[in-house]
């Protein structure tokens, strides 16, 4: 076997490049293919490179840039003759084998998709069952914060000042509390008030608060309407659905500050926010909260009928958005049907007197928002 030749080939006009890594002058350079690819610098020490150790690095067209893997990591060689590149090239056996094999590509693509999968899978089943356990979980004083920091961008949203006049105030508290005794819940667990604007909504936030927006009393022609409607958000209290719904829309982040106890920041303002202007329960959230609705409607004595009458008028009448009930209610004929169904004739008393309900209508006073 005849031994691979030391002598320096003949070197192109054009000029091969190295840089040593160390300093960042360009050095014109010649090159030995012996046992080893030996460069070497007019008046200086050569440097060799072992050709096991030779890698492509990126480069432009027409030319050949090399590293090592024994030489420092930025030491590059850069090669513009096509002959001389061809030589050097068929003796580095691992010239490209760091470089991503057809074989690797897929393995990427493959695990790539799988990560995806996990992620969809995860969004649609791990968050949503996560959120269903978590829920009835939370400390009360931080489910209570979270209601403060939501509260407050609702107030900015519908107005900063509760209406109280006292006569109407007087009377929507003991409407408030007939429901909630009949829900079974603590004295101090739901805090209520009417907020001075013209949306005809009613909401639950986290904390056990609850708001009526004088829109909705304005509109209402009765007790019932209103007592079936909040009997409706005192549900979605009693189901945590709020808190569900804000770890469900606030995900793996919301999660984390719950764990950590960091919920009264932006993104639990964000998101509380966000679950009352969206109103994003789910149906099952909805039915369980209308059946919550009849149920102490009934314990009361009355019908929830008169509820679905009022949002049915209104959705009827005025179609979706923020000039309505917001998605949260999203009442069709055959839910109207289903409040139809389970109407009976009134067993006990009037929730309140005439006088009471026409107080209840002015507590936001005669002033137009």
């Amino acid at each position: 076997m005849s031994e691979v030749s030391t002598e320096i080939p003949a070197q192109s006009a054009r000029p091969t490049i190295f840089f040593d890594g160390v300093s960042s002058r360009r050095r014109q350079v010649t090159l030995a293919l012996g046992q080893a690819l030996e460069i070497a610098e007019e008046g200086g020490a050569p440097v060799s490179w072992a050709y096991a150790d030779i890698r492509r690095a990126d480069s432009p067209a027409g030319i050949l840039r090399l590293a090592c893997t024994s030489a420092p990591s930025l030491a590059r060689l850069e090669i513009r003759d096509a002959a001389l590149a061809a030589d050097v090239t068929v003796r580095c056996m691992h010239l490209d084998e760091h470089q991503t094999s057809r074989r690797g590509v897929v393995k990427i693509v493959g695990w790539s998709v799988a990560a995806a999968g996990s992620i969809v899978c995860v969004v649609l089943f791990g968050v949503p069952l996560a959120a269903d356990r978590l829920a009835p979980l939370v400390p009360k004083p931080i489910e209570r914060r979270i209601g403060d920091a939501s509260e407050v961008q609702v107030k900015t949203i519908f107005g900063r000042n509760v209406c109280e006049d006292p006569s109407g105030k007087a009377a929507f508290v003991k409407l408030v509390n007939r429901l909630r005794d009949a829900a079974g819940l603590d004295d101090d667990s739901v805090t209520a008030g009417v907020l001075p604007t013209s949306v005809p909504n009613a909401f639950a936030l986290p904390g056990g608060k609850v708001y009526v927006l004088r829109g909705l009393l304005d509109k209402a022609e009765n007790p019932d309407e209103i007592a079936g409607i909040l009997a409706h958000e005192l549900g979605h209290l009693k189901h945590y659905d709020n808190m569900r719904g804000l770890i469900y829309n606030g995900g793996t982040s919301f999660l984390i500050g719950l764990l950590f106890g960091d919920v009264t920041g932006s993104s639990a303002v964000i998101f509380a926010s966000r679950s009352v202007v969206e109103a994003s329960y789910s149906r099952e959230a909805e039915a369980a909260a209308d059946t919550f609705a009849i149920e102490i409607m009934h314990k009361l004595g009355r019908s929830p009928k008169p509820a679905a009458e009022l949002m049915f008028r209104i959705t009827g009448k005025e179609g979706g958005g923020l000039t309505s009930i917001l998605a949260s209610h999203p009442l069709t004929e055959d839910r109207l049907a289903r409040m139809t169904r389970e109407d009976r004739p009134p067993s006990g008393p009037p929730l309140l007197t005439d006088k009471e309900w026409q107080a209840l209508k002015g507590i936001c006073g005669s002033g137009k928002i």
